[in-house]
């Protein structure tokens, strides 16, 4: 009998530990699970083969009984799929954090069976499919599926997990419309709840008034219509309230002044109307206040001026009245204020900077009068000082051009007096100096040129006099001039010349004297007005060439030369007094002649060894060439019908989404592209159809055709006829940026890269900007960028797509009309409707080319993922950003390239008003710089020679 009762002991202890070691054993089998369906190199940390214990993994921790209870590969940048079943495995499993990996498929519904985890946090995880019913899920207090591409209903069910604290379905835009159901208000214990850009639509149920604990709630982005329930006033913890870019309409609730732990409140972008409740403003801990772009009316309460924590006030684009509080911004720290595009009036608020940390001062459109406050000369921290569009008067205050940091100053469109003071000179990081449209007088200061950094210069419509300096020449980062509408009258600076990055000088309506310099016609095909001057001598040729005649209307004493036979009876023809130069321009012409007769003898040598096949097909070409109608917009030197003849199949250097481009050597010596546009005709297409289609097209490369800037591709002329279209450019002999950054033989160091990127920036800045109307590309990409023989960018392909759409047949489907996939901007891709913004997603995608050198879609990435997705797995440290950028790359400027992803991040922001603009992008690119400090020099073709936060307010870039 005692042998039995021993027995039965020995068995009794076995047990435990029979069942320890099956546990073991069975949560062993998920790690190797885990390494085999997921791919990623912090995964080799886990030893599996040699049995070292599990819970001394990287991100791995256990109970004291050896129970997994938490697992944390956040930010791994791991791919594959996570294998199921996860909490049969880990019975004990309390945290699971799989964020910021690329996990394909739909959401592993076994993880509902996970009865005791507390923390879930899948986001940036990119995940597909319908969620399925989160009930089981009891214990949760974390749940964190934002940023994924969930698709179907919203789980409604999660009303259920009442022990929530944490709520995040931040961006997943993929959801079906659904409302807010009232069930929300039984998770009392929840304290954060973020369901931005998540397709909520209909009210805010004033029950979520009864959510007491909730210090986070964040309903932007989505369909909410009504008003704001007065119920939120409710919500004694609240911290951070956002509900911006919705359709919300009605007053403000005054019970929104209960809120006294509220630091944070956005409701901008939205159709409130009403005044600014005062008790909002009375706030005691209130840091941002954002209702910028609603239909608020009224005063500014007075009680804001007494704040003591406001940093952020933007009410831009309302319909304000009355005078800004005095004393605003005397008692906190503003770092923005934005009043823009109200009616308010009276004097400037001269305390705003009284806290020491303003960087925005914007006031733009109003109704403001007096002077400009000299206590904003004393402001170092200002960036940006934007006044235009009111009625000040009175001078500029001297030491507010003398402000180290501020990058931005303008006046424009004020009835301000007296002269630019000399103390411009120590504005070292002005970009931008606007004070058009005012009674400014006096001499241009020679200490202008001392502003290096200075990229726009716009001084028209003014009273100022004398000459104009020619130290203005040594702004070798300017690329636009705006000096029309004054009184100079010198003549005009050879230095002029230097100013190779510029785009648009305009000195006309001035009173400019003596000859136009030679030397500036090394600045075509830029945008050049000399109109309505004093100007005399002959028009110098190339701008003759180049079409720019119209530009020097107005001068008297200006001819063009005899030889032209010009038509223009705008000009007189040249004098006796300029026969020198016509003997230099018939010598011009002589060897041109001389050029042309050897070119047509080989030509004709060519024509006369052709068999009698090829001299039938030759006469089919040149007859059909009669059937073209020829468009130019550059005075050019070749022969029609010889591109004609030259379009074979030796010649095709590539294909594109809109044609077929040709490479042809011309035999004037010149080198040219061809692009022959894909047929337009469609089975069922009428003459008429064709007819229509062809006109649109001709009217929008007429714009093209128009265009004279550095940084875009020259269209020299167009071709048409029923059957195909022609477009003639400049060649490019270095190729495109796909081919330069993914298959070139050199290396494109880092300071090449800025330039390129920085060049493309400028060629769609002007554009986007400059052009009335303006141009939107489309389809913005590497093979549409084109490189010249010293690496300049310029910009190709826009416009076209627009027509191409309207064709119908194969081309409504190509990429040339949608964008290109990996490139394409989401709003595009779901509405087909092209902004401004969707070239800026294009052009950030870029950017990341340009800084990672990695393509904008790799196998790596995972299925239907881009490099977007790759780069926002890797940026949320320092480090990880580190290992974005092109390896090949020495480390001399991995501080301007950071700076550089930084911009790339903020194009392509999923909302789009959250991105840039071109010219916002401009002005941080040159921020960024490499060689601003002359720590580097250009080189074209040179190898490396040596080794985020949300933005919601437009001007907060």
């Amino acid at each position: 009998m005692a042998f039995y009762y021993t027995v039965f002991l020995i068995l009794l202890l076995l047990v435990p530990l029979n069942h320890s070691q099956s546990t073991v054993t069975n949560q062993s089998k998920f790690f190797t699970l885990m390494k085999n369906s997921l791919t990623g190199n912090l995964l080799s940390n886990w030893d599996v083969k040699k049995e070292k214990p599990f819970c001394n993994y990287t991100g791995i921790s256990c109970d004291e009984n050896g129970y997994v209870v938490q697992v944390d590969i956040s930010g791994w940048s791991l791919s594959g799929h996570f294998p199921e079943n996860v909490c049969s495995h880990f019975p004990e499993l309390r945290i699971l954090r799989l964020d910021h990996n690329y996990l394909h498929g739909e959401f592993p519904d076994s993880i509902r069976n996970c009865s005791l985890l507390e923390e879930l946090n899948m986001s940036f995880t990119y995940l597909t499919g319908t969620l399925p019913d989160f009930s089981p899920m009891t214990s949760l207090k974390v749940l964190d599926l934002s940023y994924n591409l969930f698709t179907g209903d919203f789980p409604i069910s999660i009303t259920n997990l009442t022990n929530l604290e944490v709520l995040n379905f931040n961006e997943n835009g993929g959801f079906n419309l659904w409302k807010l159901p009232e069930s929300f208000s039984r998770l009392s214990k929840l304290k954060s709840m973020v369901l931005t850009t998540c397709m909520v639509s209909g009210f805010i149920p004033a029950s979520l008034g009864n959510m007491t604990s909730v210090i986070d709630l964040e309903l932007s982005g989505n369909f909410l219509v009504g008003q704001i329930p007065a119920e939120i006033g409710m919500l004694k913890h609240l911290q951070e309230l956002e509900l911006y870019y919705n359709q919300l309409e009605g007053e403000i609730p005054e019970e929104l002044g209960n809120l006294t732990e509220l630091i944070d409140l956005d409701m901008s972008v939205n159709k409130l109307s009403g005044k600014i409740p005062e008790s909002i403003c009375r706030l005691p801990k209130l840091q941002v206040l954002q209702l910028y772009n609603n239909s608020l009316t009224g005063e500014i309460p007075d009680a804001i001026a007494k704040s003591t924590t406001l940093t952020t006030l933007s009410l831009y684009d309302n319909m304000l009245t009355g005078e800004v509080p005095r004393g605003l911004g005397g008692s906190s720290p503003m770092i923005l204020l934005e009043l823009s595009e109200n009616r308010l009036s009276g004097e400037l608020p001269t305390e705003a900077c009284s806290g020491g940390k303003l960087q925005y001062f914007l006031v733009l459109e109003n109704n403001f009068s007096g002077q400009v406050p000299e206590s904003y000369s004393t402001c170092e921290s200002l960036l940006r000082f934007r006044v235009s569009d009111n009625r000040l008067e009175g001078s500029i205050p001297e030491g507010l051009l003398a402000l180290p940091h501020v990058s931005i100053i303008d006046f424009g469109y004020n009835q301000l007096n007296g002269s630019i003071p000399k103390t411009i000179r120590n504005a070292k990081n002005l970009s931008e100096l606007f004070i058009q449209s005012n009674k400014i007088s006096g001499v241009l200061p020679l200490e202008i040129s001392q502003a290096a950094n200075l990229v726009k210069i716009d001084l028209s419509n003014n009273l100022m006099s004398g000459p104009l300096p020619s130290e203005i020449g040594k702004l070798r980062k300017l690329n636009l001039l705006m000096l029309q509408g004054n009184k100079f009258n010198s003549s005009i600076p050879d230095s002029f010349s230097s100013l190779k990055s510029l785009n648009v000088l305009d000195l006309s309506n001035n009173r400019l004297v003596g000859h136009i310099p030679e030397n500036l016609c090394e600045l075509l095909p830029n945008s050049m007005n000399f109109s309505e001057n004093l100007l005399s001598g002959s028009i110098p040729l190339l701008f003759i060439k180049g079409g720019l005649v119209e530009s020097f209307l107005g001068n008297p004493g200006l001819c063009v030369p005899a030889y032209l036979n010009s038509s223009d009876t705008s000009f007189a023809i040249c004098s006796e007094s300029h026969n020198r130069k016509k003997v230099n321009c018939i010598w011009v012409i002589g060897i041109s002649v001389g050029i042309v007769v050897v070119g047509s003898i080989l030509f004709l040598k060519r024509w006369f060894s052709k068999g009698t096949s090829m001299m039938e097909n030759d006469e089919t070409r040149s007859s059909s060439f009669f059937s073209y109608d020829v468009k130019s917009f550059h005075r050019i030197s070749f022969d029609h019908r010889e591109i004609i003849e030259a379009m074979i199949d030796k010649n095709i250097v590539g294909h594109g989404g809109s044609g077929v481009v040709y490479r042809i050597d011309l035999s004037n010596g010149e080198v040219i592209a061809v692009k022959k546009l894909w047929s337009h005709k469609t089975k069922d297409s009428t003459l008429e159809d064709q007819f229509d289609l062809n006109k649109e097209l001709k009217t929008e490369v007429d714009t093209l055709g128009s265009i004279r800037h550095k940084n875009i591709v020259k269209l020299y002329c167009y071709f048409s006829s029923l059957d195909c279209s022609l477009l003639v450019y400049e060649y490019m002999p270095n190729g495109n940026l796909w081919d330069a950054l993914h298959k070139g033989k050199l290396l494109l160091d880092w300071s090449t890269r800025h330039r390129i990127a920085l060049g493309i920036a400028q060629g769609l800045a002007y554009l986007h900007h400059d052009l009335k109307p303006s141009i939107i590309h489309r389809d913005i990409k590497s093979t549409n960028i084109l490189l010249d023989i010293n690496y300049h960018p310029k910009v190709a392909d826009f416009g076209i797509a627009k027509v191409l759409q309207a064709r119908g047949g194969e081309d409504s489907t190509t990429t040339v009309i949608a964008g290109t996939y990996g490139y394409l901007a989401p709003e595009y891709a779901h509405s087909s409707k092209a902004t401004p913004k969707c070239d800026v997603y294009s052009f950030g995608v870029v950017l990341m080319e340009l800084v990672t050198g990695r393509k904008p879609v790799e196998a790596d990435y995972g299925e239907s993922k881009n490099i977007i997705y790759w780069v926002s797995t890797k940026v949320e440290t320092k480090e990880g950003a580190m290992e974005v950028l092109d390896k090949r790359l020495s480390g001399l400027f991995k501080d301007e390239m950071i700076e550089v992803l930084k911009i790339a991040i903020r194009c392509t922001y999923k909302t789009p008003a959250n991105r840039p603009t071109m010219n916002e992008v401009v002005q941080s690119l040159i921020e960024a710089d490499p060689c601003r400090l002359d720590c580097c020099k250009s080189s074209g073709k040179a190898k490396e020679t040596a080794s985020v936060t949300k933005t919601k307010n437009q001007y907060d870039i």
